[in-house]
């Protein structure tokens, strides 16, 4: 908790920074579609059965929205602050009795599984190198996940929810290739003894004006927790398709 406070009193000075300088915003919606790739669950981390509801279950993949609004202050200084919600649903049914939070589930029943994890995240990002033709930024991320993984069947339902304030590094390596092209790898990522988390995108732009950039390519979602109280790792694909505005 001191940490957490500590960051918040971090950003809340930047942004006060940011509100007496001159600042460039961006507004950016990106959107596609996900997918799983693997979606391994235990809970109780300690207890509960190990399944897949990606590899055992169908899992569906969906259409999904972020949207990112931005500010870049003091030329080498930005901020910005994203909304990147995810749901999957899978389908089928399990060769062995499970024991999920605080139900059993018995094989062979027909079972639906929802997972969700919509995350809200503040970044602060500090441009290390800013040239014509390059620019390459580290920084840090403050990010809030709003988690969910849902069992029903025949026999009821159960289900584990999960908020919670997680710090990442965050970087950006851009690198144009002239003619109003370029390639851009961003990202927020950090490892932990508690777990880990990355979401990584590469993405190939293109200048549609001074104001308004086309990009497209893929990104990686994937982390998870191991400890007493949940076992659960996912790695989610994503194709996407995003605008830039700066304005």
């Amino acid at each position: 908790m001191k940490l957490t406070r500590n960051i918040v009193l971090v950003f809340l000075g930047i942004f006060a920074l940011a509100a007496q300088a001159s600042a460039q915003w961006t507004l950016d919606a990106e959107g596609g579609y996900s997918w799983s790739g693997y979606n391994d669950v235990r809970i109780p981390g300690d207890g509960g059965t190990l399944f897949s509801l990606s590899r055992q279950l169908d899992a569906n993949g969906a259409a999904f929205v972020r949207l990112r609004l931005g500010w870049r202050f003091h030329r080498r200084h930005s901020l910005s602050v994203l909304y990147a919600p995810l749901k999957l649903r899978s389908a089928g049914s399990l060769d062995e009795d499970v024991l999920f939070v605080d139900r059993s589930f018995s094989a062979g029943q027909p079972l639906r599984g929802t997972y969700v994890f919509n995350s809200y995240r503040l970044t602060y990002r500090y441009e290390l190198v800013r040239r014509p033709r390059f620019e390459a930024g580290i920084g840090l991320t403050v990010k809030v996940r709003d988690a969910l993984i849902r069992l029903e069947g025949l026999e009821g339902r159960a289900e584990k929810t999960d908020l919670g304030v997680v710090p990442l590094i965050n970087f950006r390596v851009l690198a144009r290739l002239g003619n109003g092209w370029g390639l851009l790898l961003e990202g927020d990522a950090l490892a932990a003894p508690q777990g880990r988390a990355e979401d990584v995108a590469l993405s190939l732009w293109a200048d549609l004006s001074k104001r308004l950039r086309l990009r497209a390519g893929y990104r990686l979602l994937e982390g998870g927790a191991d400890n007493d109280e949940v076992y659960t790792f996912a790695l989610v694909n994503y194709a996407f398709a995003g605008l830039t505005l700066t304005f």
